[in-house]
């Protein structure tokens, strides 16, 4: 039976970035979105192919303020022979007096527990749902606000640990995850909570659609041009 095409966008990626290896054994934050199921649907479609090696785990962060996984989509999991691990962060009780809780906060939070299980229990990696939008959206801001040209980066090899962060979806454009979620029928739980303050983002967001006129083609080539630099055309 044929794969999704989704699927071959994400093995192009998974390949040119040397994003999953022999003997790999892969953390895989589950935050019960779309970015994350339709991940964690490619991994373990993966897995049943001939000739793979390699082994991931769910893991879903728990927090006081973000929504558990709901029973729809934790079915979902199991039916695809995935079952989901939680690790609970009290990301309130982390903040410093006077500061404010916003979503970089949260999700910075969440990153970091899933950082310290995976180095704690053997993973070599730790893939992320990040998708081809996050990784520009990231890159408008960083330029716009920052001054600086970086982003998100597909496959990120710590300095000081023995772990490589990958995005597997960073050549998939979040239309295209919206519509095959859709096709699926998957229920993504999203995050509610009162502490909300992604403007930044949201701005960049659309930014990004009116530079590329909502034309995948055009978010393709703009990611492409972060690896085609030439220095002697730059300041």
């Amino acid at each position: 039976m044929p794969q999704p095409f989704l699927f071959s966008v994400i093995d192009k990626a998974a390949y040119d970035y040397k994003m999953i290896e022999d003997g790999d054994r892969i953390l895989v934050g589950a935050s019960g979105g779309k970015d994350s199921t339709v991940l964690i649907n490619y991994l373990s479609n993966r897995m049943k192919r001939r000739d793979e090696n390699f082994t991931f785990t769910a893991m879903h962060v728990q927090t006081e303020i973000t929504p558990p996984l709901s029973e729809s989509l934790s079915e979902l999991f199991k039916s695809w022979n995935v079952f989901p691990q939680t690790l609970d962060v009290n990301v309130l009780g982390r903040l410093k007096p006077g500061r404010r809780m916003n979503c970089w906060w949260c999700s910075t939070q969440r990153r970091m527990e899933l950082l310290s299980y995976a180095l704690a229990n053997g993973y070599n990696k730790l893939a992320l749902g990040h998708h081809l939008d996050d990784v520009l959206e990231t890159l408008l801001m960083n330029m716009i606000n920052k001054g600086e040209l970086a982003t998100m980066a597909p496959r990120m090899q710590y300095k000081n640990y023995p772990l490589t962060v990958i995005r597997p979806l960073c050549y998939v454009d979040e239309s295209s995850i919206i519509e095959y979620a859709r096709q699926n029928n998957f229920i993504s739980t999203t995050c509610t909570c009162t502490y909300q303050d992604n403007s930044g983002r949201k701005e960049a967001r659309k930014k990004l659609e009116d530079l590329t006129d909502r034309d995948v083609l055009k978010k393709r080539r703009l990611f492409s041009s972060l690896k085609h630099i030439y220095p002697e055309y730059l300041p």
